[in-house]
């Protein structure tokens, strides 16, 4: 049976740390590249965000979790659930020794 710090362990490796962020990097870059995609590109080469998604996305910023509608959280849940396979698998790997 795992105990806490067998637990804390695996999950405190550089190894998964990467994996994590190389999901992280892909979750952000896929949403700049959807914001990119609603803005108008102005002549110099700036972006400007339409004043109705403006105004929808500053609404979610200032939304607690608690607070966002189903639509919402299940867009949330689902960038969870592509961490949780990872996670997972460093919670069930054998500890490492040290």
């Amino acid at each position: 049976m795992s105990t806490e710090r067998d637990v804390q362990a695996r999950l405190d490796t550089p190894e998964l740390m990467e994996k994590l962020a190389a999901i992280e990097h892909e979750r952000w870059a896929h949403w700049q590249q959807y914001m990119h995609d609603q803005c108008q590109r102005a002549k110099d080469g700036s972006l400007i965000i339409p004043a109705h998604l403006a105004k929808r996305w500053q609404t979610q910023i200032e939304t607690p979790y608690e607070n966002l509608s189903d639509s919402e959280k299940d867009s949330d849940r689902e960038q969870v659930r592509r961490y949780l396979p990872i996670i997972g698998a460093a919670i069930k790997a054998p500890a490492a020794e040290g």
